[in-house]
């Protein structure tokens, strides 16, 4: 049997905001396969062992620059190690260049983002003397720099913590700001269906025929395979409405999708961009060894 360690226990509880005992339990019963224990939480506990999925976990920000005739744009994130840091004027003012720049030479990554120059200085030069400056490390993690099909918009919300940036063909520039601040607050995954990766829809299929299973056996009744398909296929596609911008509720009027709203505009999305800063970094938030203790102290209590 493979050993749970108290970090295979912390990075399950990071992905899913369970509870440190149900993490455990999944553990061990995944044999310590992290992927297959974040799959029982999920039959287990539902949609609360995913609510962790947008949870930001670094510093920094997200920047977004849009040539004048909406053609051209691009989206960065810049990160450092603390929110002071990244409120302050200079590393703001950065991220803002860097913005532009990505728009306008379009680098293929961030080597070669870092070789050009922005106002004279080689950007690594540039990084280098904020870093003295500020006295704390500054990097840039990602950036997306690419020509419009129809016209950019874009939304920075929350301290610029959330960037987006979306090509619009028609419509108009409100139609743009809606589309961009619903993607802020929704945060899909993809444009549509095509562009999920078929390993998360069998993930999703996985965990609802185990949780149509589990539910047929609680009830004590059995349940026609054709039926059983149905509701595992249901909730597939439901699961694609949910993480597909076409798909989504509008956060403005709950009786339209995305789609619908486009359509009646006789509009479409060609793209769009999400940026969440600390996306996907890890960064330890809460005292852990303190939670363990006040979890063997409550166990001992009950003894």
């Amino acid at each position: 049997m493979a050993e749970i360690t108290a970090g295979m226990v912390r990075e399950l509880r990071e992905k899913t905001d369970a509870p440190m005992m149900e993490c455990k339990k999944a553990l061990t019963e995944a044999g310590g396969d992290l992927g297959k224990a974040e799959e029982i939480l999920r039959v287990k506990l539902g949609n609360k062992a995913s609510k962790a999925s947008s949870r930001v976990t670094a510093e920094g920000v997200v920047a977004v620059h849009i040539a004048a005739d909406g053609k051209m744009g691009a989206i960065i994130e810049l990160n450092c190690e603390t929110d002071f840091v990244a409120k302050n004027d200079d590393f703001l003012a950065f991220a803002a260049a860097l913005a532009k720049l990505a728009a306008e030479q379009k680098p293929a990554d961030v080597a070669a983002m870092s070789a050009l120059t922005v106002d004279g200085t080689v950007v690594e030069e540039r990084r280098k003397a904020l870093v003295g400056k500020i006295g704390e490390n500054v990097s840039i993690r990602r950036f997306v720099c690419t020509d419009a099909k129809g016209k950019f918009a874009s939304y920075i919300h929350g301290g610029a913590k959330i960037g987006v940036l979306v090509d619009l063909v028609g419509g108009d520039e409100t139609l743009g700001k809606d589309i961009a601040m619903h993607i802020a607050a929704s945060k899909p995954k993809a444009l549509d269906s095509s562009g999920v990766a078929p390993e998360a829809i069998e993930a999703e299929r996985r965990v609802a025929t185990e949780k149509a299973a589990e539910d047929a056996a609680k009830s004590g009744k059995s349940i026609p395979p054709e039926i059983m398909s149905k509701r595992v296929e249901g909730s597939v596609q439901k699961f694609l409405k949910e993480v597909t911008l076409l798909g989504q509720i509008f956060v403005k009027n709950d009786k339209q999708t995305i789609e619908q709203l486009l359509k009646s505009a006789n509009a479409s999305v060609a793209r769009f961009d999400l940026f969440v800063v600390g996306e996907g970094i890890e960064k330890k938030k809460d005292d852990f060894a303190a939670e363990v203790m006040a979890q063997v102290g409550q166990a001992k209590q009950k003894a």
